[in-house]
């Protein structure tokens, strides 16, 4: 027999008093409005026997009695993970794998690391997409009648400004269909194939639409294939992000759902080889560098379906015993599968007492109406802007341009935008460690106002006279330098946190939002550029975007919270804290202290966490314990 009492700042408090068992009492926060910034295991303070007898019913409803003792092991795992050692019937080679979460986190399976590899190239082709018409863009506009010089053979050209948008229009048409098409499909594609049927269905759009693109014989064609290639791009990069942390465990899910953004950064390198490689060929060239981005689609087509599906998308359907199936492939042993299986699931339990069952366009209404779902719409759409915000994509679009305009043979601005894709993938790598040590926030408050001076002195390097070989010289050394400080900061986090923070029911839609988000002001970025950079300049061209920079740090300092380590049913209460509360905290407790610490050198200086993890202690005495144990 259960009663419900209501609790200030809490869901109902349930209080069993069934037979045989001594009442307890379970408190839930609320995930609308989690005042006390606690984060809370489900499974913590359950009594034993409630416990094991939930375990069973749990696997009975779902056709899972085989493995009901594996289960019932995993929860008691669950319920104290740093208390494992105690939990009875764990064979040595479970409680090994158990300690390795700890000291041996990347210890993983192959299918795991071969599902995030396969599914990260599918960012190659986003990469490629982007470079392919940079330097398509010095030769295509003259084929097609529609060329953006301001001057033609010592005379005016009389189209130059219509021109300009014409060229900014088919640069942009990828990412106009993904905001407004792509994006928002990718829910209805991932209700009904699933995560890897919707990577199969955009693979195919991102190898034929490239394919059709180099093949064009006018500028009405070339358009219509970028809008298709743009379908394919916007469920492609809704979906698989949050594919890869979906399978991923939460300690190494920034390392490696990050994989996004590095294969993103190989694309734009290969893309910028390919660029280089065919210039030269002739009137075809364009051809080649547009049609070339189907090379990475390929694999992705042919290799999907040898992965494992998403088990918290079978859980979402109703269909655990598949989900054990692919948690089995994901995770190094069975008990491991079988702890996360219910742990997951006791937390979706909760989640569905705020959210319940909605249908599409209720999902949309509800990013903006539920409170905790509202706080992760907010991060989202700041970290995908400020991607834009930042200027990269002027680079990864226009470098070719931009060094012409600079003064540049066409050859060394293509060797000028190789040396800005070879900068921006090295310089990813180091965020597959740091995005899970220092945490996304982090990176992002460090670089931004890097990404602010760099492209400011690259703007005023162009008033450096061209005769001058520090003129060239120096505007791609900062160019080089904001690649470098954008990689490991805004180039891997936005796609990463975007398919983190919300929760399962509404975590499609949700990326849907927040991808249509970064690809429409992609779209306007690409669109306006050429004529910004004919009225403004350059060099306020690069100022501008220095100050939208710093624009996003403030931004990111106060709606983004941080989620490295936490699962992604932990992060639920992280979004419960109201966003009043997370921009007190940080403008009268993080601001101060980092002035005192690091403006004043005051040493003594601390910070109180905004968060209490309820789990916090017993994982730092969990990691002492497996150390110790390890070094006995």
């Amino acid at each position: 027999m259960t009663s419900h009492v209501a609790g200030k700042d809490q869901s109902p408090v349930y209080v069993d008093s069934g037979p045989g068992e001594k009442g307890y009492e379970e408190t839930h926060i609320d995930l609308n409005s989690n005042l006390s910034a606690k984060i809370k295991n489900p499974l913590a303070g359950v009594p034993r026997e409630k416990l094991l007898a939930d375990v069973e019913e749990f696997a009975r409803t779902h056709e899972l009695e085989d493995i009901t003792g594996l289960l019932q092991k995993g929860a008691l795992v669950a319920q104290d993970p740093a208390e494992f050692e105690t939990v009875e019937g764990l064979t040595d080679q479970e409680r090994d794998s158990l300690r390795n979460e700890v000291i041996h986190k990347w210890r993983q399976p192959r299918s795991l690391y071969m599902t995030v590899i396969l599914c990260s190239i599918g960012a190659a082709v986003q990469g490629w997409d982007q470079t392919g018409s940079n330097g398509a863009n010095l030769s295509f506009p003259v084929e097609f009648g529609i060329n953006d010089a301001q001057i033609i053979n010592g005379v005016a050209n009389p189209n130059y400004e219509t021109n300009l948008w014409l060229v900014g229009l088919i640069n942009a048409a990828p990412y106009i269909a993904s905001a407004f098409l792509g994006c928002w499909l990718s829910d209805s594609l991932n209700n009904y194939f699933g995560r890897r049927g919707t990577i199969f269905f955009s693979a195919v759009f991102c190898l034929l639409s490239v394919i059709g693109s180099g093949c064009s014989q006018n500028w009405y064609q070339l358009f219509i294939c970028r809008l298709l290639l743009g379908i394919g791009m916007g469920s492609k990069a809704s979906t698989v992000p949050i594919y890869a942390a979906e399978n991923v465990p939460a300690a190494i899910r920034g390392g490696l759902v990050m994989s996004w953004q590095m294969w993103t950064a190989f694309g734009i390198f290969l893309g910028f080889c390919a660029n280089l490689a065919v210039y030269q060929v002739g009137p075809i060239a364009w051809r080649l560098q547009l049609g070339s981005a189907f090379i990475p689609a390929v694999p992705l087509v042919v290799g999907i379906y040898f992965c494992p599906e998403s088990p918290r998308w079978y859980m979402k359907k109703g269909k655990y015993a598949k989900a054990y199936k692919s948690l089995v492939r994901l995770r190094n042993t069975p008990l491991q599968a079988a702890r996360d299986l219910y742990y997951v699931h006791a937390q979706l339990m909760i989640e569905a007492a705020i959210i319940g069952q909605t249908n599409y366009a209720q999902r949309i209404i509800e990013l903006f109406t539920i409170p905790r779902v509202r706080r992760a719409t907010l991060a989202s759409f700041t970290v995908m802007i400020a991607q834009q915000m930042c200027g990269i994509n002027i680079i990864a679009f226009y470098s070719s341009s931009v060094f012409v305009q600079a003064g540049s043979s066409a050859r060394t601005a293509l060797l000028a935008s190789f040396g800005f894709g070879l900068v921006n993938f090295v310089f990813a790598f180091p965020a597959v460690w740091t995005i899970d040590t220092f945490g996304r926030r982090a990176l992002l408050l460090f670089t931004f106002p890097q990404m602010a001076w760099t492209p400011l002195a690259a703007g005023f390097c162009f008033f450096i006279p061209e005769s001058s070989s520090a003129h060239l010289g120096l505007i791609a050394l900062f160019i080089f330098l904001f690649a470098a400080f954008y990689s490991p900061g805004e180039g891997p986090v936005p796609f990463t946190y975007s398919a983190e923070v919300f929760p399962l029911s509404h975590r499609e839609v949700g990326m849907s939002w927040a991808v249509a988000t970064c690809l429409f002001w992609a779209a306007v970025l690409s669109l306006t550029w050429p004529r910004m950079v004919a009225a403004m300049t350059p060099t306020g061209t690069f100022g501008f975007y220095a100050c939208l920079n710093l624009t996003a740090f403030a931004m990111i300092f106060f709606w983004v919270p941080e989620t490295k380590q936490r699962t992604l049913e932990e992060l639920d209460y992280v979004f419960a804290v109201p966003t009043r509360t997370h921009m007190s905290y940080q403008l009268t407790k993080a601001l101060p202290y980092w002035i005192n610490r690091y403006v004043k050198r005051d040493r003594t200086a601390t910070l109180e966490p905004l968060y209490s993890f309820d789990k916090l202690a017993s994982e730092q005495g969990r990691s002492k314990s497996v150390t110790g144990n390890a070094s006995d």
